[in-house]
């Protein structure tokens, strides 16, 4: 299984200038937990999440003052849709994220969440000694 057999064709996006907010509307109006940032002061694009978002009220910051382009993560990882699955995971789990923006060359075809990954898996029935019990004992 590839990245884009589990990837959501549907990219939420928010503008650098957007409040936190404002994007906190399009990823609840869409039902996800981060938004696709094109920053032209950026390498490449850049990623806005729920956690962001956390951490910045949490820290008694105004969601409506507060711009995305304060609080997005540049340093993100570019997967391709030939990628397999489990490299994407890997890449997750060791930069300690749930999301990964997918691009095809220079175009965002995507974005890939861990809740994906998990909902291909399950869906293909994967399954480990512990669930079947084997490993009990």
């Amino acid at each position: 299984m590839h990245v884009h057999d589990a990837m959501t064709n549907v990219v939420v996006t928010a503008g650098p200038d957007h409040t936190l907010r404002e994007a906190a509307r399009r990823m609840t109006a869409h039902g996800v937990g981060a938004a696709v940032v094109i920053d032209e002061q950026q390498a490449g694009p850049c990623i806005i999440t729920e956690r962001d978002i956390l951490r910045s009220i949490g820290g008694e910051e105004a969601p409506d003052e507060e711009r995305v382009r304060e609080h997005l993560t540049a340093d993100v990882i570019l997967a391709a849709p030939d990628w397999p699955l489990e490299q994407a995971a890997s890449e997750m789990v060791r930069g300690g994220f749930r999301h990964i923006i997918v691009v095809d060359g220079a175009d965002v075809v995507g974005i890939l969440s861990m809740r994906d990954i998990v909902r291909c898996w399950t869906a293909e029935g994967a399954a480990s000694e512990l669930a079947s019990g084997a490993a009990l004992g």
